[in-house]
């Protein structure tokens, strides 16, 4: 066989068509596969890393299985409890039934007894009550040290104290006089006018006509006017203006003008024909009239005529007057207005003249300058000049002195009379002493320059200043004094103190004995000026109704209860009587209950009180006791008034029994029934195994009856016995759906474990143990009919066991659902693991079919190519072979 001969040219196209092929193989196969990778030859590097990554997510993929049955597990345990909790919800209902339904006992345990008069308002019944006796603290008097204590006159005023004043040396007013210049006469010259003459007959000497004043002439008078008309008496007005008829005499027309201007002794009179006007010892006298002096000519006198006052030595007395000219307290006037506080009572001064009795208010009373009001405040009139005041300072004596007490005033028809209960204030060789009554201390504050015009205090101007003076204290006296207007309230009435003597027994004061007045039902007024620890007493029995009074004119008849003894004093401490009518309470306002020793041993309480004694027929004072009755609070209690702890209503009753599962009621009749509560209506009071035994004093006096076991009530425990059935066929399901949560063999309520494997090494597992939820293990048991929901308690327990059950079932639901919760994370974890894996493998080995189609038909172009250069260089070659030939 001949060799075959290529040429250069034909040899290089077969190679290279050869290549092509070899490379278009290949390309086709990664078309066909997709896979660029398609076994190690072609990258051993990303074919094994590829490898790898497919068998991890394969293994990865593997498990997901079992996790997803994992989820469906949990879902079917979550599902049987969620049915389990509607059961249990189911069952409380009936529970619930059963409580609302009728006890199922027609009749409880109980004791009984009937208390006579008992009511839901206070079961102590009707009771007897025996007057018991409290005793205050010990009461001391005044003696010095505080070791003596009182007795039962001893005083609860005390002694007068005094304010003394310095020597005022106010001097004094003496009469001046002032002599008419003419003669007058009497219808000729040679008759000389006399005091007893008529104005009408008066002349002028000259001629028997008469020319004197006439009808309708005027006198002006210190300010105040005389009118002349034809027939009147000398009448004054209620200004001060007087009326004076010239049928009068002249000696009438004198003392007209000296009762204006104030005169005493000596008078006005008329000498020798002349008429001679006295200033008196008041005030300067000043007289003229409105006609330039016509009228006083008729009369003989000057135009005007001023008669100033003298003055003399001397100090000030009680006619001195507050301010004049000359001898007054001062010679400045008293503001309108002005005024001093005496013991909370008023003294005001005003500017103008007293008014008449006619014209004053019902209850007040004018004497003199002074008005005084049936409260004790009093005003001191001043007159209407600025330079002399009628007022004097026996009038402020005597309106201190009625407002502390010292003084009382009667008032009648608007006429005031002054009476001292005491020593009134005074003055000795011009010093002024003031005094406090034996029934309050002395307390005057007022404008500092008034008081020392009176040398009572230092202080000046026009400013408020204060002088008091507390009254004394002495072996007679209690050691504290009671404080005017104080007040005992006892058992409701009141017993007021009051600065006063007591007044005198008459057809408006009918209540008074000893230094008491009463009203006749129990409130009393002691009066402070006189009255006794005795007479204290005697108002605290009227007040408790352990003496009666019984009203008349000529003074109150006491009687003291049947069965009680008066209040009395002993070793200094008040015994007092409660009576049978109500137990003691007393309160106070100001000082009494310190000052009687009813404050307590602090002296600072502000209630005394005792209790009566009680007698047969009630429970007052008795106790009562029940041991513990299942499993309550034993009780001990004491009937009384509802006050300290003890027991008066029924309302209170029942709240101490409650704590030991115990009622009370009481009838219309007074019986009282105790009985077990409705919780416990199926227990006996009193037995061995439940306890609650009756006991106390209330035993020995009221007769209790024996407690029974309760009786049933057929109907309710009927019903009762039903609700037990429907009970019992909810806890059978409790179980039964437990026992069917169960998916794909694994149950976790009946107590399996579920094994979770989330890797491919096994490392990363989950172990899930299971939780038998039976009724049994959920502490649920069926009820027994007659036993179970047969009282309140016995479903109470039930209800306890159901709650029970309800958080059991929470907690394992809590439990499960967060183990679900992981398994799903770890399942998509996993699902997108295994994502990543496959990507990663695929990115290692697959294809880019773009390009390599691109490749592809590149190469299918470069075959066609090489074949058509290798069918050129071939023909070449035959032409050349052809040649040769």
């Amino acid at each position: 066989m001949s060799n075959v001969v290529l040429s250069a040219s034909v040899r290089q196209n077969l190679l290279s068509l050869q290549s092509t092929a070899d490379l278009l193989a290949t390309t086709q196969n990664r078309l066909a596969s997709g896979k660029k990778v398609n076994s190690a030859l072609d990258n051993p590097t990303n074919f094994f890393t590829a490898a790898g990554l497919d068998s991890r997510s394969s293994d990865i993929n593997n498990l997901l299985d079992g996790i997803s049955n994992g989820v469906q597990i949990l879902q079917a345990a979550n599902t049987g409890i969620t049915s389990l909790n509607k059961l249990i919800d189911t069952a409380k209902s009936i529970a619930s039934q059963a409580l609302q339904s009728n006890v199922g006992y027609t009749k409880k345990s109980n004791v009984a007894a009937t208390i006579a008069g008992a009511t839901p308002e206070d079961l102590r019944g009707t009771q007897t009550f025996a007057s018991a006796t409290a005793t205050s603290n010990v009461i001391y008097d005044g003696t010095l040290g505080g070791t003596s204590t009182v007795l039962p006159l001893t005083t609860l005023g005390g002694g007068v104290g005094t304010i003394p004043g310095g020597v005022v040396a106010s001097g004094s007013a003496a009469d001046a006089t002032a002599v008419a210049a003419n003669t007058i006469s009497v219808g000729t010259a040679a008759a000389t006018a006399t005091a007893a003459d008529l104005i009408s007959s008066l002349t002028n000497g000259a001629t028997p006509t008469a020319t004197g004043p006439q009808i309708g002439d005027i006198l002006v008078v210190d300010g105040k006017t005389i009118t002349f008309d034809g027939t009147s008496s000398s009448t004054p007005d209620g200004n001060g203006n007087y009326t004076i008829g010239i049928n009068q005499t002249i000696s009438s027309l004198l003392a007209t003008i000296d009762a204006i201007n104030g005169n005493v002794p000596p008078t006005s009179t008329m000498t020798g024909g002349k008429i001679v006007l006295h200033s008196g010892t008041n005030r300067s006298l000043a007289v003229s009239d409105m006609t330039g002096g016509g009228v006083m000519s008729k009369l003989g006198l000057a135009a005007s005529v001023t008669v100033p006052l003298g003055a003399a030595g001397g100090n000030m007395t009680t006619n001195t007057k507050l301010f004049n000219t000359v001898g007054g307290l001062s010679t400045t006037p008293i503001a309108d207005g002005t005024t001093l506080t005496v013991n909370g009572k008023t003294v005001t001064f005003k500017a103008s003249d007293p008014p008449t009795p006619a014209g004053l208010l019902a209850g007040s009373g004018v004497l003199g300058n002074i008005v005084t009001d049936s409260s004790n405040n009093s005003t001191i009139y001043l007159g209407t000049s600025n330079t002399y005041t009628p007022a004097t300072v026996g009038d402020i004596m005597t309106a201190i002195d009625v407002a502390s007490g010292v003084k009382s005033v009667s008032i009648a028809n608007g006429i005031a009379t002054y009476t001292s209960n005491g020593s009134p204030s005074s003055i000795t060789g011009g010093a002024l002493t003031l005094r406090t009554s034996t029934g309050a201390d002395l307390n005057i504050n007022g404008p500092a320059d008034l008081l020392n015009q009176l040398s009572l205090t230092a202080s000046t101007g026009p400013g408020p200043t204060t002088i008091s003076q507390p009254r004394i204290t002495s072996g007679a006296t209690t050691g504290t004094l009671i404080k005017d207007g104080s007040t005992l309230n006892v058992n409701g009435k009141t017993i007021t103190f009051a600065n006063a003597p007591v007044p005198l027994a008459s057809a408006t004061h009918t209540g008074i004995t000893g230094h008491i007045e009463t009203d006749g039902v129990g409130n009393s007024t002691v009066y402070l000026q006189g009255g006794t620890m005795a007479d204290v007493l005697t108002a605290i029995d009227l007040a408790t109704g352990v003496q009666t009074a019984k009203l008349a004119a000529s003074g109150a008849t006491l009687t003291t209860q049947i069965g009680s003894a008066n209040s009395s004093l002993s070793g200094g401490s008040l015994k007092i009587s409660t009576g049978t009518a109500a137990d003691l309470t007393v309160t106070g306002t100001g000082n009494a209950m310190l000052a009687l020793g009813l404050a307590g041993n602090t002296g600072t309480s502000t209630e005394f009180a005792a209790s009566r004694s009680s007698g047969t027929g009630g429970v007052s004072g008795k106790s009562m006791t029940f041991t513990s009755f299942k499993g309550g609070t034993p009780v001990n209690i004491t009937f009384g008034d509802g006050t300290g702890g003890t027991v008066k209503s029924l309302s209170q009753l029942n709240a101490k029994l409650a704590t030991n599962n115990m009622i009370a009621q009481v009838d219309a009749n007074g019986l009282l029934t105790i009985s077990t509560g409705n919780d416990y209506a199926s227990s006996t009071l009193g037995s061995i195994a439940d306890g609650g035994v009756l006991g106390g004093t209330i035993t020995a006096t009221l007769t209790f009856t024996t407690p029974q076991e309760p009786v049933a009530d057929t109907n309710s425990q009927l019903a009762r016995a039903n609700l037990v059935r429907q009970f019992n066929n909810v806890i059978a399901q409790i179980s039964t759906t437990s026992q069917d949560a169960s998916f794909n063999g694994v149950n976790l309520l009946n107590g399996d474990t579920l094994k979770l494997v989330f890797n491919e090494t096994g490392k990363s597992t989950l172990n899930i143990v299971g939780t038998a939820l039976t009724a049994a293990q959920l502490g649920l048991s069926t009820l027994v009919e007659g036993f179970d929901f047969i009282d309140n308690a016995a479903t109470n327990k039930t209800m306890a066991a159901l709650n029970t059950a309800s958080t059991s079932l929470r907690s394992q639901a809590s439990a499960y659902g967060s183990n679900l919760s992981i398994v799903q994370i770890r399942q998509d974890f996993s699902k997108n693991l295994i994502s990543v894996l496959q990507t990663g493998s695929s990115n290692l080995t697959l294809a880019d079919t773009n390009e390599e189609a691109a490749n592809s038909q590149a190469l299918s172009t470069r075959q066609s190519i090489a074949v058509s250069a290798l069918a050129l260089a071939n023909q070449s070659q035959q032409s050349v072979l052809k040649l040769l030939q």
